[in-house]
């Protein structure tokens, strides 16, 4: 039987570890830490930049621009500023099944992804193959995941709102906004 204490005992004094190389080891750990909290800090910078940045484009340009009755705008440097519209559509989680069921009543199900997935193992390829040619009769279990991209969901939306045909904005989170586009 192996006694584990004097292995241990051996094991750490193999290591031979002196004090130089563990500080060493926690002053890399010390600007790991900081490098983290660093990125953390500038990812929340960012996040606040890009809120005021929507805030400026989304509202407050567009609404000066009508104000002055204006849709677009040439600046000092030649920078043109433009309110484009722009559509926006989500499908929320819990509302996927509801969604689809819109899109179908509706005609638009060629927008909806339908993937179905089987696992397979090492060395199972044959399987695999097998499942390609026969996957109803053999009873295999799978997983479906449907989707709609998000581009397609909101340039599908923006087709209807056009066409004059109804969508559900609640069901979709529909929105229909107006964006400054500043180009230089």
């Amino acid at each position: 039987m192996v006694d584990f204490e004097k292995e241990l005992e051996k094991d750490a004094k193999a290591l031979k570890v002196d004090d130089e190389s563990i500080s060493g080891i926690a002053e890399l750990g010390k600007k790991a830490k900081q490098l983290a909290a660093d990125i953390s800090e500038a990812e929340e910078i960012l996040k606040e930049k890009k809120k005021g940045y929507r805030k400026l484009t989304e509202e407050i340009i567009p609404e000066a621009l009508t104000q002055a009755g204006m849709a677009s705008f040439t600046m000092v440097d030649g920078s043109q500023i433009e309110i484009k519209e722009f559509y926006s559509a989500s499908i929320t989680k819990g509302s996927e099944e509801e969604c689809f069921e819109y899109l179908r009543e509706k005609g638009l199900d060629d927008i909806i992804q339908n993937k179905v997935f089987v696992d397979f193992g090492r060395g199972e390829d044959e399987l695999a193959n097998r499942l390609k040619e026969i996957l109803s009769k053999e009873n295999f279990l799978f997983n479906q995941k449907q989707s709609v991209h998000h581009q397609t969901l909101a340039a599908t939306f923006k087709e209807q709102v056009k066409a004059g045909k109804p969508f559900d904005l609640q069901l979709f989170n529909g929105f229909i906004g107006r964006r400054a586009v500043i180009k230089t």
